[in-house]
Formats: C-alpha cells, sequence, structure tokens
C-alpha cells in the first residue's frame, strides 16, 4: 500500500482532551512544537554554562558559536550599531527556525514550518514588533516610509498605496517562503522513498534497481538540510532587512 506523500503533514490529536466548546487536545503538531523549543533551549543552556566553555571549541561550541557571530554580523551589517539591542529576539527567531527544520528531517517526526499556521504566526510576531518599533522610535514620521522623498502630491497618490500593500504583503511572503519550501522538499523525499519501497516490493530486477532511487534519496537528505539552513538564514536576514527599515526608514 503506497501512503499519500501529503500524510506526513498530517495533523492528528494523541491526547483528546474537551473541555465544553472548546477542544485542547495534544496534537503531533504540538509535541513536536515543545520538543523542538525544548531542543533549542536545552542545547543553548548546555553550550552557555560557564562549566561547559573552553577556549579551544569543540564541535558543538563551534557550532553554537558560528551561529552567534552569524546573526551579530547580520544584525551589525545590515541594522548598525543599534541592532545589538534586538539581537535577543533575532537570535531565537533564528535558531527555533533552524531547529525545527533539522527535527523535519528525522524520520516519522514532524515538521511545525511546514505548517503556514507556524510559519505565517513567526512572521506576523516580526511584523507586528517592527511597527511597535518603528512607531516608538519615530511617532507620526513613520508613515513618511511610504512616501520616498521628493515626489509630488500628485505622485504620492499612486505611490503611498502601491507601497502600503508591499508593506503589508510582508509577513504573509515571509511565511509562505518557508512553509512552501520546507513542504515541497518533505514531499519530494517522501515521493523519492515511496518509489523506491515500491520497487523493493515488485521483487526481480527492480528489487536491484531500487539502490539509485535510495542514492538518489540520500543526496536530497543532504540537499534537504541545507534549504532547512538556508531557509532560516533567509528568514533571518529578511527580519534584519525589515528591521533596518523601521530604524532608519530605508
Amino acid at each position: 500500500m503506497i501512503f499519500s506523500p501529503l500524510e506526513q503533514f498530517q495533523i492528528y490529536p494523541l491526547f483528546q482532551i474537551n473541555l465544553g466548546l472548546f477542544d485542547i487536545s495534544i496534537t503531533n503538531a504540538a509535541i513536536l512544537f515543545l520538543v523542538t523549543i525544548s531542543s533549542m533551549l536545552f542545547l543553548l543552556y548546555s553550550i552557555g554554562t560557564e562549566n561547559t566553555m573552553y577556549l579551544v571549541p569543540n564541535r558543538i561550541q563551534y557550532i553554537f558559536e558560528l551561529l552567534y557571530e552569524t546573526t551579530s554580523d547580520l544584525l551589525s551589517g545590515i541594522v548598525g550599531p543599534t541592532g545589538k539591542y534586538y539581537f535577543p529576539y533575532v537570535f531565537s527567531i533564528f535558531t527555533f527556525i533552524l531547529t525545527a527544520n533539522v527535527i523535519g528531517l528525522v524520520p516519522y517526526s514532524f515538521t511545525v514550518t511546514s505548517h503556514l499556521i507556524v510559519t505565517l504566526a513567526l512572521a506576523l510576531m516580526t511584523f507586528l514588533a517592527i511597527n511597535i518599533i518603528g512607531i516608538k522610535k519615530h511617532g507620526f514620521d513613520f508613515i513618511s516610509f511610504f512616501l520616498p522623498p521628493g515626489q509630488s502630491v500628485e505622485l504620492a497618490f499612486l505611490l503611498v498605496p502601491v507601497e502600503l500593500i508591499s508593506y503589508i504583503f510582508r509577513p504573509i511572503s515571509l511565511s509562505v517562503r518557508l512553509f512552501a519550501n520546507m513542504m515541497a522538499g518533505h514531499t519530494l523525499l517522501k515521493v523519492i522513498a515511496g518509489f523506491a519501497y515500491s520497487m523493493v516490493l515488485a521483487g526481480g530486477g527492480l528489487l536491484i534497481a531500487h539502490f539509485i532511487p535510495l542514492v538518489i534519496l540520500v543526496l536530497l537528505m543532504f540537499l534537504e538540510f541545507m534549504v532547512a539552513l538556508i531557509q532560516a538564514y533567509i528568514f533571518t536576514i529578511l527580519t534584519c532587512l525589515y528591521l533596518n527599515d523601521a530604524i532608519n526608514l530605508h
């Protein structure tokens, strides 16, 4: 029996809990969401304690130092010196998305970032925070972001709606980009794995030939790992760019 490659994204309750009209059941998505957060916090705590810091870093410490420096360099390079004040949030977003993407590559696990509701929540949270920062810093002058300087009043009636629509669609594009890439990659992996399994069941010459899709599957796993890293990096870069726009009104 060949299962649909989209079944891996299905959310189903593990523990059914109903309180009147409210359904607060614990689902597979909720469990993996907690696993992602717990794994991220545990690794950060383990590498951040004084007794685990080494003058010559081991592999795990080197990876986290690389993530730390990458996020710090992005903020300082894009936002400027004031970017350091927003480092905790940006670094948390980066590590959460990266951890969720990598955990989703484990067989029989669940990729929380493959659901639009999760990526949209992250994008809206970032979008709301950036607007609050921009309004707090510039006040009413924040509206000037939608009208480039030096433009005529007549042209403003055309530019302002276009800029406003583009600005509103930022969280949508930010969330869809992450969701679509993770869902497409995992679907392709499941399709090729199912194809190899079908060849094994067929037997005969196909039993030997099934090693071909298995080799492709291994290569795609490496590619999907790179996609998981790149998508977390892209989400972080765009967050820094939007933050820079709000602070410097670019």
